[in-house]
């Protein structure tokens, strides 16, 4: 396996975080609002064709052009021919679209339950059986050829794409290259940008039907060009990796992602649990691993009465502290990590793909009566807990380990539950200190 930073990294690296208990406003592959993405999609953010945002100042545009030439005699350098470049860049437009959105910084964050209401909906689900049933040959070839459940397939294509309903409108060329000359991660951009052009040139594509996201990345499940490039698969024999047109070639493609990931076949993801009474919720961050027989020692049961799944690097999450479900996840769930750097988007694929094989929905219940802290809201909680002496580190508004182990020593002397779960409740318990 060729050894460059996941598609899920490589995009946390670049875009922003929005800051929730579970990052479940963490963007997607697609470069796109997590929370969004699966139904609402792009072309609510633009016009026709995905570019919407206005022309460029003839300044800019005199400026982008010469950006453009230069990349092109680079590019040459670097083994991309005269005709590829034609095609490429004769029309290449600047997208202030594409800088607004690279420059957003949401403020307002959905609680984890919100965006698995919409990830894993009922609608979302029907679906994802007819796709199931339509596409069975495909899907079926991929799993057994690279030992990745055919569920799992289908449950990242709903959430990246809802199904080829919405996998963005932009041109990667014109995004790419846009984001090169103007936008905050110039070096990925324009490596993202040769790599497209790589693509173009072998002719898996061309110009006109290489679209996606804002950030670039594309087709049914949203890879990036270097991903691509890496991990793409023509699954239907016709000499090209059309993850825009072909089901087999989408399906391969993603299964052979998971695969190269380090997918473990015929291994559970995890499963939903149950929380004895004393349970040290210190111990619900994913850097803390133990067998399934070591949790089960500390009284960690299934929460259908049966015993857990075997899994021998298995960890903990509480998504909503003490009051909301819990999971046991082990390697397979960090490899759909490795797709989306988010707990959220990993439970949602995960959950979502039980459903599609017919098993039931969450046992616990999640406390939907707690509204979600916005980011400006989370930083003034991290500027309390260091002020009461409870060290979180520099206040960025986003909730990590560091926050929930300040969270977590501030209720113990509190004499509540150390959950580490962000409240109003708790915002202004501190204010009021």
């Amino acid at each position: 396996m060729n050894r460059r930073l996941p598609v899920s990294l490589l995009l946390t690296l670049w875009l922003p975080l929005a800051g929730c208990q579970v990052d479940a406003n963490a963007t997607d592959i697609a470069g796109r609002d997590a929370t969004l993405a699966p139904d609402a999609g792009q072309a609510a953010a633009t016009g026709k064709n995905g570019e919407a945002g206005g022309s460029a100042e003839p300044a800019v545009r005199q400026d982008f052009a010469a950006w453009v030439a230069d990349f092109r005699r680079q590019a040459l350098a670097e083994g991309i021919n005269a005709v590829t470049l034609a095609a490429a860049f004769d029309g290449v437009r600047y997208l202030p679209r594409i800088i607004e959105l690279d420059r957003a910084q949401p403020e307002f964050t959905r609680q984890v339950w919100d965006y698995l209401d919409t990830a894993v909906s009922p609608a979302r689900v029907r679906q994802g059986r007819a796709q199931l049933a339509e596409h069975r040959e495909a899907i079926r070839a991929a799993s057994r050829h690279y030992g990745v459940p055919a569920e799992i397939l289908v449950a990242i294509w709903g959430i990246e794409s809802n199904y080829g309903g919405n996998f963005g409108s932009f041109s990667t060329i014109d995004a790419l290259a846009t984001l090169g000359y103007d936008g905050r991660r110039p070096d990925f951009a324009r490596s993202e940008l040769l790599a497209a052009l790589r693509i173009l040139q072998r002719g898996d594509i061309d110009r006109e039907h290489m679209r996606g996201s804002w950030a670039g990345a594309m087709g049914h499940t949203q890879f990036l060009p270097s991903s691509f490039e890496d991990h793409a698969r023509d699954g239907d024999g016709d000499g090209r990796r059309d993850i825009w047109g072909s089901i087999d070639d989408v399906m391969a493609s993603t299964a052979n992602y998971l695969a190269d990931a380090g997918w473990r076949q015929g291994e559970p993801w995890g499963a939903e649990v149950h929380l004895p009474a004393d349970f040290d919720y210190a111990q619900t961050e994913l850097d803390v691993r133990r067998a399934s027989q070591a949790w089960r020692a500390q009284g960690v049961q299934g929460v259908r009465g049966g015993g857990l799944p075997a899994l021998d690097q298995a960890s903990i999450i509480a998504p909503a502290g003490a009051h909301g479900p819990a999971f046991l996840v082990g390697h397979n769930f960090r490899v759909i990590m490795r797709y989306n750097a988010s707990t959220s988007y990993a439970l949602a694929v995960a959950l979502l793909s039980e459903r599609l094989a017919g098993e039931p929905g969450l046992v616990g219940d999640w406390p939907r009566q707690e509204p979600a802290l916005s980011r400006s809201q989370v930083k003034r909680l991290q500027q309390l807990l260091n002020a009461h002496g409870f060290d979180v580190g520099a206040p960025d508004g986003v909730i990590g380990p560091n926050t929930r182990r300040g969270l977590r020593d501030y209720q113990r002397s509190l004499g509540q539950t150390p959950d580490g779960f962000a409240t109003v409740g708790l915002l202004e318990r501190l204010e009021a200190d």
